[in-house]
């Protein structure tokens, strides 16, 4: 096999008080195509289409190609010389999991065409270790909504049926936030009375989503574990989520990192809530792509020729 296309999906992560550990797959791309050149003049040549198109490395140091090469080395195996085509979907450094669908798709494109060695729980691993957490990577590899519990070489997944009444609604502004940044407002400890606030949440969250119970999502997007630490580092939060919940939104949170902001509401509020989150950050004069989409159910997609 010398060429093999990888479609891998966005995601959100935390979705309140889940910090850390659960995530779901959205219906935004990123695809990669990789195609062995063992007559190049070089190891790697990559091209990208799509608006950010610019920003992406061309070398080494390119997130996609070490994911790539990571698993050849663990393989004990030379990667070979290749040519990388990059269609970008997903914003980056929005939080909606751009660096997983790297992650992702290059060492499933890289198990690909060394012969499929690895086990999606060994690719998973690989992807955990690479990562530093599992809430990103696990629903980009296998889609849906995905509880990930456990460490290194021990993980649990469980997936977390999303009731189809449940509309995600992402607001993506034209500023970033970087992991970094939005993880250094974090307080080292917690007080008991948060810790069990976001435990009660948790459980409920789980429930709520499967159930597609609008009054427990209500309840359960809320937590006192990280949000409340960095709305401070979006402009225009708590103005945004005021009128995502007067537009008829369930709830209001950061995703993954931020600065994208995800709202979760029924199919009847869905133009309400866009309008509104839209209208609320331009009022800001931050531009924002608002914009409703639907739960990834398969999670990464491989084609061969």
């Amino acid at each position: 096999m010398s060429s093999v296309t990888v479609t891998v999906p966005a995601t959100t992560a935390n979705i309140g008080p889940g910090f850390d550990c659960i995530g779901a797959a959205f219906s935004l791309y990123n695809q990669f195509q990789f195609t062995k050149n063992p007559e190049a003049d070089t190891d790697l040549t990559i091209t990208v289409t799509g608006t950010e198109a610019h920003r992406i490395k061309g070398d080494g140091s390119n997130l996609l190609y070490q994911a790539f090469t990571h698993l050849y080395h663990h393989l004990d195996k030379t990667p070979p010389k290749i040519a990388i085509d990059i269609k970008l979907g997903v914003p980056l450094a929005r939080g909606l999991g751009s660096s997983a669908t790297a992650i992702v798709g290059g060492l499933v494109a890289a198990n690909t065409l060394a012969g499929q060695p690895l086990s999606t729980v060994e690719i998973m691993e690989l992807a955990i270790d690479i990562e530093g957490h599992p809430d990103n990577v696990v629903p980009a590899l296998l889609g849906n909504c995905q509880l990930s519990v456990g460490e290194a070489k021990d993980w649990e997944i469980c997936p977390i049926p999303w009731h189809p009444d449940i509309i995600p609604v992402v607001a993506i502004p034209n500023f970033e936030l970087s992991t970094e940044e939005a993880r250094s407002v974090l307080p080292k400890t917690l007080p008991c009375g948060d810790a069990i606030y976001n435990i009660a949440r948790m459980g409920l969250l789980i429930r709520a989503l499967e159930s597609g119970n609008g009054q427990w999502l209500r309840k359960a997007m809320a937590d006192k574990l990280h949000q409340p630490y960095r709305q401070g580092l979006i402009e225009g939060y708590e103005f945004v989520q005021e009128c995502a919940l007067n537009a008829g939104a369930y709830g209001m949170v950061i995703s993954g990192a931020g600065p994208t902001l995800l709202a979760l509401t029924s199919h009847e509020q869905i133009q309400g809530v866009e309008n509104a989150m839209k209208n609320a950050w331009a009022q800001l004069e931050i531009t924002a792509d608002v914009r409703s989409l639907a739960i990834d159910t398969q999670g990464v997609k491989v084609e061969m020729p």
